[in-house]
């Protein structure tokens, strides 16, 4: 067995003749302890808030969008791109034709987007999860129909169950100069809303409406802004993205859910590492009580060291003991505090111990997410912050080896 090893882990287990060392230690670990308990437990709530809100997001969200590199729309019929529909994977493929345009129901209007999609957008088993009134349907035998987000209902005071009054869309004319009458310079549909559906803030002021109306409006015969896939398997989609970029070239951007919600998805993760560091930092001052608790440990144990050099241990033996102390015990009490942390977390999983209040209407109690790479991340952090605070110690304790000989 390993010497250093070996009188650590007697020091740490025996009793000391001074019952503040005991206490010092104990408080050191204890500092640890629930440093590393509070570590994991903050980790994972933000790990289930990361989830909630990204699975809002993601329901609406695409896995993979398709966009020119430059311009506003292109042709989605040529030879690249019934490569790219033949891939098969697919659960939905989505042509989108997205423009600005003026929508009016009665005595009120509004500047919002009109969002045109083919038949394929209906098979995203997401659909309907937006609505919130009506339903989601956009064209049959009879007539074609829009769906409008929450914010275009508010402000045009839409009523959905009125049969008689149309969502009026009006979009200009492209190429048409000046005229004396507003109304040649723009064209217009009127459409039956049907359905509302309230997802992101910035979606919420959009009308979605079938593709031909769309191309009506914008005067596009076959151009598209962009074009969304949804795959069978998720999980596949990296790969399924390089395939079509190896397809199509550079001239167009594909994206998969990260890369569409950057913003969101560099937002939450700087939120996650910004209350990181905060508890790191208390840890750092948890850990550092070791240089106390070992500086009164040296001096307690000042003549076994004297024995021991006389015995022919070299100071690198007495260094490396009091190293290991220290590290075994932050390493303890990190141990400690994951396990606590861990039985905390499945317990607020499957019991909402913690509840986040009657008016919230999402969800009743604070989501945890557990994620393997939490404990590496909060293990490395306690082992690296421990074992300089030890080392430190440890040099520092037995500075004066020469002296502490004497002592003997």
């Amino acid at each position: 067995m390993n010497i250093a090893f070996y009188i650590a882990k007697r020091y740490l287990f025996s009793k000391k003749s001074t019952n503040a060392i005991n206490i010092i230690s104990g408080i050191s670990m204890l500092g640890v302890f629930v440093g590393s308990a509070a570590l994991i437990i903050i980790l994972s709530v933000f790990n289930g808030f990361e989830d909630l809100v990204l699975s809002m997001y993601n329901y609406h969200s695409p896995d993979l969008k398709i966009e020119p590199k430059t311009g506003k729309v292109f042709d989605p019929t040529t030879s690249d791109f019934e490569k790219v529909k033949s891939l098969n994977n697919y659960v939905s493929y989505t042509q989108v034709l997205q423009e600005k345009a003026l929508l009016r129901y009665g005595n009120y209007q509004f500047i919002g987007q009109i969002k045109g999609v083919s038949d394929d957008y209906l098979k995203d088993p997401y659909v309907d999860s937006s609505l919130v009134n009506g339903e989601f349907i956009l064209k049959d035998d009879y007539a074609n129909y829009a769906v409008i987000g929450s914010t275009v209902q508010y402000v045009l005071g839409v009523n959905i169950n009125d049969q008689i009054r149309k969502l009026e869309i009006y979009s200009p004319i492209k190429g048409r100069k000046s005229s004396f009458s507003a109304a040649e310079e723009f064209v217009s549909e009127q459409l039956q809303p049907v359905g509302v559906f309230q997802v992101q803030q910035e979606e919420n002021n959009m009308a979605i409406i079938p593709l031909n109306t769309a191309r009506i409006l914008v005067g596009e015969d076959k151009n598209v802004s962009y074009i969304e896939i949804f795959l069978k398997d998720p999980e596949q989609s990296d790969a399924i993205k390089k395939k079509i970029e190896q397809i199509l070239g550079n001239k167009f951007l594909v994206k998969n859910r990260i890369q569409q919600n950057e913003l969101l998805y560099k937002v939450l993760n700087s939120e996650k590492w910004a209350i990181y560091f905060i508890l790191t930092f208390v840890l750092i001052i948890a850990i550092f009580n070791i240089i106390g608790s070992l500086t009164m440990l040296v001096i307690d144990k000042r003549k076994d060291i004297a024995i021991l050099n006389s015995l022919g241990a070299p100071k690198k033996l007495i260094n490396r003991i009091f190293l290991l102390e220290g590290l075994m015990i932050s390493l303890f009490g990190c141990l400690g505090g994951l396990i606590i942390g861990t039985i905390f977390c499945l317990l607020q999983q499957h019991f909402g111990l913690i509840s986040m209040g009657d008016g919230n209407l999402l969800i009743s109690a604070y989501p945890i997410k557990i994620r393997l790479l939490d404990y590496l991340l909060v293990f490395i952090t306690v082992f690296f912050i421990s074992f300089i605070a030890s080392y430190i110690s440890s040099r520092l304790s037995t500075k004066r080896f020469e002296q502490l000989r004497t002592d003997l």
